[in-house]
């Protein structure tokens, strides 16, 4: 049977891992976390993407975990209310859509969970080299002894090493989109209730945005500024709290209290606002799966669909070539390629804000999975 490395156990890994078991397949996963990720952002499951989560049997978990927001407002820096809709969210669209917003936590849990029974899992390690042979890539662990496989997956985000590995530095791939952004969890000391608030200063091209989860017993707060490439340690996370705190000085509404909870906040995330754009996802057996190979950013809100969606044909493609990872990678991005041009333009077509609804309604359903 054909043994394939994964390395990555965020959305793409597990549900790639799914669909390889099933077309008979043997995935491992490395991950350099110690167990699934905790925190981030809530993330969309949109489109054709549900309906590949329908196919894993999963549609009832994850709309039972969905966020359930009840609206939005904006405030300006002395909180007073400037607008508020019961209809559309700007994180996630219209709240009276089939689209489902869930916690990337929540989301990768239960991916874990229906994948841990067939996987094996290799927490607490990473891919350090790739030396590719004609039966197999011979890969080296941090922590593991060095193992043979017949296919190598990097799911491993926007600064991944698999891809550092298999196509050279990340320079050569990763686009800025001109800002950045932090994510991270506080108690729900603003009593939102299933809501969500934003706060944008204009002039200084920073703002942010919170909002309730967890039963309302917490808040997720996202803060962002504008900004050319930063040089910065992405492994320091002070001095990435330090980058934010200078930015949203003095903006006003919550500004004290959410950099407070930042500088608290044991699962805080900070990261450019970036694509990748690559022309060929594969070299010999390794391809990449998700941001590692088609990072849409999320300004996109399209990158777990994508994910989602790419481990699926990815599977499948290599299904249908009977484990031959060249015709199989080729079917692969074959089929993926407008999707995911299409998505990443999402992203870009309208600077400073979401994309147009009807834009993101084309693209979610731009794939024919029959």
């Amino acid at each position: 049977m054909t043994t394939v490395l994964i390395s990555g156990a965020g959305v793409g890994g597990p549900a790639l891992a799914y669909w390889l078991h099933r077309h008979g397949f043997v995935p491992t996963i490395v991950e350099r976390a110690s167990s699934i990720r905790p925190g981030g952002h809530a993330v969309d499951v949109r489109g054709v993407a549900l309906t590949v989560i329908e196919r894993m049997g999963l549609a009832g978990a994850v709309r039972g975990a969905r966020t359930r927001m009840g609206g939005m407002s904006m405030v300006d820096r002395d909180g007073t209310e400037l607008m508020r809709s019961t209809e559309v969210a700007l994180s996630s669209g219209r709240l009276d859509s089939d689209d489902v917003e869930i916690l990337r936590e929540d989301l990768a849990g239960l991916l874990y969970e229906a994948t841990r029974a067939h996987t094996r899992y290799l927490f607490d390690d990473t891919v350090t080299g790739i030396d590719q042979r004609p039966d197999g890539v011979r890969v080296t662990f941090e922590n593991t002894g060095p193992e043979t496989f017949d296919l190598v997956v990097g799911a491993d985000g926007l600064h991944s090493t698999v891809r550092r590995l298999a196509f050279g530095p990340e320079r050569e791939y990763v686009h800025h989109l001109g800002s950045y952004l932090g994510v991270f969890t506080a108690p729900n000391f603003l009593g939102l209730d299933r809501w969500q608030v934003w706060l944008r200063a204009e002039q200084e091209q920073v703002g942010y945005a919170v909002y309730s989860a967890r039963d309302n017993t917490e808040i997720r707060a996202t803060m962002g500024f504008e900004s050319g490439p930063l040089d910065y340690d992405r492994r320091d996370l002070d001095a990435q709290r330090r980058l934010i705190e200078e930015r949203v000085a003095g903006i006003g509404w919550e500004t004290p209290r959410l950099v407070e909870a930042m500088w608290q906040a044991g699962d805080f995330y900070f990261d450019a606002m970036a694509q990748v754009r690559m022309d060929t996802w594969s070299a010999g057996r390794v391809t990449l799966l998700g941001d590692a190979g088609y990072c849409p950013s999320p300004l996109s809100g399209q990158g777990t669909s994508l994910a989602l969606v790419g481990a699926y044909v990815l599977a499948e493609s290599l299904a249908a070539e009977r484990g031959d990872h060249r015709s199989g990678f080729a079917r692969y991005e074959q089929r993926m390629r407008e999707f995911v041009t299409l998505n990443q333009a999402l992203a870009t077509e309208n600077p400073g804000g979401p994309p147009a609804e009807e834009s993101t309604e084309h693209a979610k359903w731009a794939i024919d999975l029959s």
